[in-house]
């Protein structure tokens, strides 16, 4: 009897089959999905939209490599992530943010958003917006818009509900809103140029459809019954879609993959919770825009969603 070949008995551990797929090739998709929305900005805002993004960029960058040599690690930055990182942050900043709240936040974003916890996927939290919230909470006067900036024909019409109500808010028209015309996060607002990347990245499969799409019903479903309630006061579902970071947060930010669910009804309910969360921020809340904190908040309850798993076949 001929005897077996030993290889036909070898068992490994799965994946069995690599599909190509990387961490590099993945944020170099996320950062092609940004080019529009950056570019749009670049447009509206200018020379500083470049320099913030510039500089925010290089400081993630520099901040890791330094990390890893401290840390004794295997340098980390050829991945791209933390440039992910860095230019997703300085999209949620204003375009007349100092430069050294670019760099701390930056840098934060890095070191306490993610060296922290260890190598890339230990985050239980959106690094990007770790350092986000470090920065509106330490020094909120230079996170607001600049008062110059609105010389530029543009308003801050979640600023204007927050402080005057929805009667007073001066771009209310989809058009305007979808193509940047207000103030914000300088990437962020840009909805048209998020819309295209943030679709693209979907319909290559770089990030799930289910995250997005629930985080939208969640601003809309909150949004719309409010409305319902009192038209006069509480502005339609459509106005929250399209203003501040919303479509930013519910495509680039809410789908983080360490920080989020992975499976489908998590997902779900991750991304209602998120959107339900923004609306309460943005109409109870202090903070006129209340997607990074809300984003924040649903990151805090991905372990106890994370426990919703599929009955196992056979078991009682």
């Amino acid at each position: 009897m001929k005897p077996l070949n030993p290889l036909v008995l070898t068992v490994s551990v799965p994946p069995h089959k690599h599909y190509g797929s990387s961490v590099r090739g993945l944020m170099t998709a996320i950062l092609m999905a940004m080019v529009p929305a950056a570019a749009m900005a670049v447009n509206t805002f200018g020379v500083d939209a470049l320099r913030v993004m510039a500089l925010s960029a290089g400081v993630a960058v520099l901040t890791e490599a330094a990390c890893n040599r401290l840390m004794d690690r295997s340098q980390s930055v050829g991945d791209l992530h933390a440039l992910t990182v860095g230019l997703a942050f300085a999209f949620l900043l204003p375009a007349s943010a100092p430069w050294w709240l670019v760099a701390f936040g930056s840098a934060a974003s890095i070191g306490v958003g993610k060296m922290m916890f260890g190598p890339l996927g230990g985050s239980p939290f959106c690094a990007p917006l770790v350092g986000w919230a470090i920065c509106r909470v330490s020094w909120p006067g230079q996170m607001d818009l600049d008062a110059s900036m609105l010389t530029m024909n543009l308003t801050y019409p979640l600023g204007q509900l927050k402080a005057f109500g929805w009667t007073s808010v001066q771009i209310q028209d989809t058009k305007s809103l979808l193509f940047g015309r207000q103030l914000g996060g300088l990437g962020a607002v840009q909805v048209a140029g998020v819309l295209i990347g943030g679709l693209y990245l979907v319909i290559k499969h770089h990030v799930s459809s289910i995250i997005p799409v629930g985080f939208l019903a969640g601003v809309a479903t909150a949004a719309w019954l409010l409305h319902l309630i009192n038209p006069v006061v509480y502005p339609p579902a459509m106005f929250h879609l399209l203003t501040g970071s919303v479509m930013f947060g519910a495509f680039f930010l809410a789908t983080d993959g360490p920080s989020s669910p992975n499976r489908q009804i998590p997902m779900l309910l991750f991304g209602l919770l998120a959107g339900v969360m923004t609306i309460v921020i943005r109409v109870w809340g202090a903070y006129p825009d209340g997607v990074p904190f809300a984003i924040l908040l649903a990151n805090l309850f991905t372990p106890v969603l994370e426990r919703i798993r599929p009955r196992p076949f056979g078991a009682r």
